[in-house]
């Protein structure tokens, strides 16, 4: 009986364990692709094979292709974009209106089929608009067969031939791709320079390439022992006549690839069994450097793995190229002629998205503040560790936020900010799309550490990872994950963060003695509502925290300082613009009052934040 007992017990936490895990249904595909590539012309002919998996519950009549390389041409929805934004990404400015046409990038089809059967489609800019022969019913799957031609533009932005520092091809996104169709339906937004989306699945990849070059990708080498070349043990003898480089890569949603001539190639086993590769031009600009990374990331790794969650693909490779840093599943394209801080701080950057794009996979051109934004946030705790261990030069800090959070307010006053909640190509300015991106959605988790505390926030993001990897969450998941974490209801917060550029403003109204105690007036003048860390600080050097948790918070978090006096306060009304605390000292005893000495909340006004007993600075 007693063991029947425990069965059945166990039994029952089981199948709630499993209920309470989120379930949403995904897309899948199954690529395979070969391509024989030229690089007389820059360019090459392509085949591809895609079986889709509608996991939906939509009988779909249409599907839709991205066609990445047409927006490097003259005239198109990034050129113009480009051309007539006031303030364009200096990387690409005017120069796709002078490309000629030996130089732009293009994708030709020249053949579509669905099961056998020959297809409809127009090209309309980056999309290939496809009208299907026969419906995909829900649950069900069908095999797309495709050929085509494709030109490597010179590189202007992410891909193309000849970067400024010399690399031969940039190859990201570089093949028609599937477009994502989710619960909100289909994404084919045309590639006007910002975020990308995609759809789980699997690539087997064939890349025919003249025998001179390297070739590095996200991905694992199937045929590392017939390739050699810094792959094996084996180096195969450098010709001219063309080599297929075969890649496999499993439960990603896109794949990347970079060839060069003068590609050395480094790898190093991390300390969880992951093979890193480190793919470089030799020189005196990278070769030092580049070679004291590999012991670097191993130490990065094991960081975020114990923060963040498990990295879980085989191989990451560290790869130079691009136009800066960008990331991809299981490799980055990263320029390399860098210091080592510099070089460091971009690997662990595009490392991180790993984490936060490659693995959990949000919809980046809806909630690109969930991967930029996060990774930034990551990337910060990280490289504050490399410094603690003193493995890169700095300084480390206690809060390696501050400047974000500082840099963040600064920029609100400019007037230039714009909801978090825009789509990622319709800012008005590339400064507001970056600022929010980036250092907004940094500085929310920084927030949401003031507002929950430290180990819920820690807890929160670990389970946000564990538990929506691989279902492309969006910020309602989050915040949810985060409510459960921390015990407290967290959606006004974003609501006024993320769709809104309101910010709070608390102040210090008045102090006063009242018949031996201390009644301390505190005014909320911003919009946006905050709990409050009103720290006392006591001519005895003495401190006491006052916590003052929003009501609609319906709790408050745990006390954070162990060296100080704690006092949970009544919670505060975010209706109500004043709000009374009552002190039992006298205010004699009493030489400075402050909301949030810390300064991790966005306050727009922090000179209001203070009450200090000295009578030359206070009335």
């Amino acid at each position: 009986m007693k063991n029947t007992s425990l069965l059945f017990a166990i039994l029952l936490f089981s199948a709630s364990y499993i209920i309470a895990q989120p379930s949403r249904w995904q897309q899948s595909v199954k690529y395979k692709m070969k391509i024989d590539f030229d690089v007389d012309t820059h360019t090459y002919k392509g085949e591809q094979e895609l079986k889709y998996y509608n996991n939906s519950p939509d009988t779909l009549t249409k599907v839709y292709y991205h066609l990445y390389f047409n927006a490097f041409q003259p005239g198109s929805m990034m050129d113009v974009r480009s051309r007539t934004i006031s303030d364009p990404d200096r990387r690409v400015g005017d120069r796709i209106s002078h490309l000629r046409p030996d130089e732009i990038g293009y994708q030709v089809i020249d053949e579509l089929k669905q099961d056998g059967q020959s297809l409809q489609y127009d090209v309309v800019g980056t999309i290939l608009e496809v009208i299907l022969d026969k419906p995909i019913l829900p649950h069900k799957n069908t095999t797309f067969k495709m050929k085509y031609r494709a030109q490597v533009p010179i590189q202007i932005r992410r891909s193309g031939r000849d970067n400024a520092e010399g690399i031969d091809y940039s190859m990201s996104q570089w093949y028609p791709k599937m477009v994502e169709y989710d619960i909100y339906g289909w994404h084919a937004n045309p590639y006007v320079g910002k975020e990308f989306y995609g759809v789980w699945g699997d690539y087997e990849v064939e890349i025919k390439i003249n025998g001179r070059y390297t070739v590095a990708a996200g991905g694992v080498l199937t045929n590392a022992k017939k390739i050699g070349r810094g792959y094996s043990d084996k180096q195969r003898k450098i010709k001219d006549k063309k080599v297929t480089w075969k890649w496999k890569a499993q439960r990603v949603h896109d794949f990347v690839w970079a060839a060069d001539r003068d590609y050395v190639v480094d790898h190093k086993v991390m300390y969880d069994g992951t093979t890193s590769y480190f793919v470089y031009q030799p020189g005196e600009r990278t070769t030092e450097t580049w070679k004291a990374l590999p012991d670097i990331m191993d130490a990065a790794l094991q960081y975020a793995d114990q923060h963040f969650g498990k990295y879980p693909y085989p191989v990451y490779s560290f790869i130079q190229g691009g136009d800066g840093g960008m990331e991809y599943p299981m490799a980055t394209l990263i320029t390399g002629n860098r210091s080592l801080s510099s070089l460091v701080g971009v690997s662990v950057h595009e490392w991180m998205h790993s984490w936060y794009q490659m693995v959990l996979g949000s919809n980046e051109s809806l909630y690109a503040y969930l991967d930029e934004g996060f990774t930034s946030y990551a990337s910060s705790q990280v490289m504050n560790y490399l410094k603690i261990q003193k493995l890169i030069p700095g300084r480390p800090v206690d809060n390696p936020m501050l400047n974000s959070v500082n840099g963040l307010l600064r920029f609100h006053k400019s007037g230039l900010e714009e909801p978090l909640s825009i789509h990622s190509d319709h800012f008005m300015t590339n400064a507001a799309y970056g600022v929010g991106a980036y250092t907004k959605g940094s500085v929310m988790l920084e927030q949401l550490k003031y507002i929950v505390g430290e180990d819920a926030l820690s807890r929160g993001l670990k389970n946000y990872y564990n538990l929506w990897k691989f279902k492309h969450p969006n910020v309602y998941d989050f915040i949810r994950v985060m409510e459960k974490a921390s015990g407290l209801e967290l959606d006004w917060f974003q609501q006024y963060y993320c769709n809104t550029t309101d910010y709070p403003d608390y102040a210090v109204l008045s102090v006063a003695d009242q018949e031996g105690k201390t009644n301390i007036l505190l005014g909320k003048i911003g919009r946006m509502p905050m709990p409050i860390d009103l720290v006392i600080t006591y001519k005895d050097s003495t401190k006491t925290l006052v916590n003052i948790p929003l009501r609609i918070m319906r709790g408050h978090k745990t006390n954070e300082v162990e060296m100080m006096q704690y006092i949970l306060a009544k919670d505060w009304p975010w209706t109500n613009p004043e709000y009374v605390f009552t002190l039992d000292v006298p205010l004699d005893d009493i030489a400075k009052i402050e909301i949030d000495p810390s300064q991790r909340m966005l306050d727009l006004n922090r000179d209001n934040n203070f009450w200090v007993a000295d009578p030359a600075t206070n009335d």
